[in-house]
């Protein structure tokens, strides 16, 4: 009998990194649940790749931020599928803003969707795994949990409690043949989208000129170490950060 294959949920996987996640997933032969707050008609076209590579693909529409919803896109991902075995939380939302004018609706909005997502969503897919004894969980840092940065204090705040999450969650479940991993990415080309006009074009420059390599990342190559440290290969990798930033350290 041919092994069952296994699935990943992936948030925030219409686009970017998270889109790239999922494709790569799907090639490396897992089944997907693409989830997104809004843009259905961007993660249906995730979805559909998804299938071209001989996964099954499926959409689950959801705001990771409301603790219900988190708790619902576990709930009809797995019984679509019957299981979660990898559990990629990447969404996040990035607002800039003076700390002294950060409101408290800000704060709550951030630490919701790039910290609180991550419990709920655990706390819903872990059962599965523990009783399989196998599992797989891949939060998402960025350089805001190893560094300050000015205007960025609720994003740093939240990576850094999802970095004490996922630390715990690597002693506690390790021995019951599950991981949980941290993946930090430096500066992407997603990140600067909007590189069209002289501002944009000067903060792109000024980016790439911190970062050794000399260029952006791409999606894919952050998506490149989530693949590892979800597969076989990856086993003996638990609690730990993967800075994958081309060398930028300050």
């Amino acid at each position: 009998m041919a092994q069952q294959r296994r699935v990943a949920l992936i948030t925030g996987s219409g686009r970017n990194i998270g889109r790239a996640i999922a494709l790569g997933l799907a090639e490396d032969g897992f089944d997907v649940v693409i989830n997104g707050s809004s843009d259905r008609a961007a993660c249906e076209a995730v979805a559909r790749e998804a299938r071209a590579l001989g996964a099954t693909a499926l959409v689950v529409m959801g705001d990771v931020g409301s603790r219900e919803d988190s708790a619902r896109i576990a709930r009809e991902a797995m019984a679509a599928t019957g299981r979660v075995d990898v559990l990629v939380n990447n969404a996040a939302i990035r607002p800039h803003g003076p700390f002294l004018e950060t409101t408290e609706e800000t704060w709550r909005r951030v630490l919701a969707v790039d910290m609180e997502a991550a419990i709920w969503l655990a706390q819903a897919c872990l059962p599965g795994m523990v009783a399989q004894g196998w599992g797989r969980i891949v939060n998402f840092a960025g350089m805001n949990a190893i560094q300050g940065h000015s205007g960025h204090a609720p994003i740093s705040v939240a990576k850094h409690a999802v970095w004490g999450l996922t630390k715990s969650l690597a002693k506690e479940f390790g021995a019951q043949g599950i991981t949980a991993n941290v993946v930090s990415p430096g500066p992407t080309g997603e990140d600067t989208e909007d590189a069209t006009n002289a501002v944009a074009m000067q903060r792109r420059q000024a980016i790439v000129a911190r970062i050794p390599t000399g260029r952006l990342g791409t999606p894919v190559e952050i998506a490149s170490v989530a693949r590892t440290l979800v597969s076989d290969a990856g086993a003996f990798i638990n609690g730990q950060m993967l800075q994958v930033n081309g060398g930028t350290q300050t």
